[in-house]
């Protein structure tokens, strides 16, 4: 199975210099909780709905003024559409990541592949469980 039959297909990207006011109304209009952040073609960065919460608002800044490339985690794990779907899980558990921006191999994005869409869109339970455990692991320091 290919990662492009199970991941979500719909992708909105955000520019950096977009604050997290902004980047937190597309994610309510669109029902999503990260948003790759890009600029000029280039993927810079992932901007989560937690990144918001816990590096921006717990900390007191105003989502008003504060620029997603400040919160932002830089770089972007990737993998193309094209991929087997066990080759991304493994990437997903080495990385230690929830969700992977997918490419065609323009390098332009096409969508995400989350966590869930294994656990959903695959029927393959070992495969999402064994995913969801790796992911889990507390990081070694």
């Amino acid at each position: 199975m290919r990662v492009k039959e199970v991941m979500t297909p719909r992708m909105e990207v955000i520019h950096p210099d977009n604050t997290l006011s902004e980047a937190a109304t597309r994610m309510k209009l669109h029902d999503i909780g990260t948003l790759p952040v890009g600029d000029d073609d280039q993927l810079v960065g992932i901007l989560t709905d937690r990144d918001i919460v816990v590096r921006a608002v717990a900390d007191g800044r105003d989502p008003k003024t504060v620029r997603v490339r400040d919160i932002m985690t830089p770089g972007v794990v990737t993998c193309f559409e094209d991929a087997l779907v066990s080759e991304a899980a493994l990437l997903m558990q080495e990385r230690q990541i929830r969700r992977l921006v997918v490419l065609a191999r323009d390098n332009h994005p096409v969508g995400i592949l989350s966590l869930g869409d294994l656990a959903v869109e695959t029927g393959d339970d070992e495969l999402a469980g064994q995913t969801l455990e790796e992911v889990s692991e507390p990081n070694p320091l």
